[in-house]
């Protein structure tokens, strides 16, 4: 098949095999090109949607881009299954297999020392939401009977509001402590817009973790146990994920947070 080479990830080689049905972005199924002991994660694209103008266009375009975007996860997320993978940025694109072989040897010694860094262990995501009070919502207010009146409630809301903001900060700045103590390594992503978001609160704490494999599930019951200790305080576990975050960027890699598709996407400049 003919083609541009869409790069997902870079890894060591393995043994097990992927799914058999797995299918990659533009639905090619993803294949294996190796050099020098590192195995890149390809498939062929059409030319005529990634070469760098159409690319450029499509990525303006939300709907072409999730759609990638869950295409280029779901191979990530295979080779997690599998193995220790580095992901590539979305749209990360090589005009043929020599291309690749060129970026793989020179960016060899990165690779090699970030996957000797990565090996073993995944990434968990954490966030914490601070909630409205169910009856402060649910209960209509009275008409305030004066202007001194309303402005002695605005002034207890803003406390009220000021008192739970500072509690849920102890309570994400105690958890983030623990949780870091059980991990290899932590980062801390800028909380979430909540007019953006669809998730429900105010994000507070938007943070990922590298944790071993081999201890997941104790990461996972450390996290669980957390959940309704804190009045007003939602928190959503999310993993395992390909260490997204903790990937060195100057290797072309997503440093992006990650959620359930790859936060963002680059042009990758090795010739289209």
């Amino acid at each position: 098949m003919t083609g541009l080479r869409y790069v997902y990830a870079v890894c060591r080689p393995f043994g097990a095999p992927l799914q058999s049905a797995l299918k990659g972005v533009a639905g090619d199924p993803p294949r294996l090109l190796g050099h020098r002991g590192l195995i890149a994660v390809v498939s062929h694209v059409p030319e005529a949607d990634f070469a760098e103008a159409p690319l450029h266009r499509h990525l303006e375009d939300l709907d072409w881009l999730t759609e990638t975007a869950r295409a280029h996860q779901q191979v990530i997320d295979a080779l997690t299954a599998v193995t220790t993978p580095l992901p590539l940025r979305l749209a990360t694109v090589f005009r043929d297999d020599s291309g690749v072989r060129v970026m793989m040897e020179e960016r060899e010694a990165d690779f090699l020392r970030t996957l000797d860094r990565l090996e073993g262990r995944v990434e968990w995501g954490v966030k914490v939401y601070v909630e409205r009070e169910p009856d402060a919502a649910s209960e209509p207010a009275a008409k305030p009977a004066s202007g001194r009146d309303y402005l002695r409630r605005r002034r207890m809301e803003s406390r009220a509001h000021e008192d739970s903001w500072q509690r849920a900060e102890r309570f994400a700045g105690r958890l983030h402590a623990t949780l870091s103590e059980h991990a290899d390594g932590a980062r801390l992503h800028a909380p979430q817009n909540s007019a953006l978001s669809k998730a429900p609160g105010q994000n507070v704490l938007n943070a990922a973790y590298l944790v071993p494999r081999a201890q997941s599930e104790e990461f996972v019951e450390l996290v669980d146990r957390t959940k309704g200790e804190e009045p007003g305080m939602r928190v959503e576990l999310t993993g395992p994920w390909a260490a997204y975050s903790f990937v060195d960027d100057s290797g072309n890699a997503s440093a992006q947070e990650s959620p359930s598709a790859p936060a963002g996407a680059d042009v990758g400049e090795g010739g289209s």
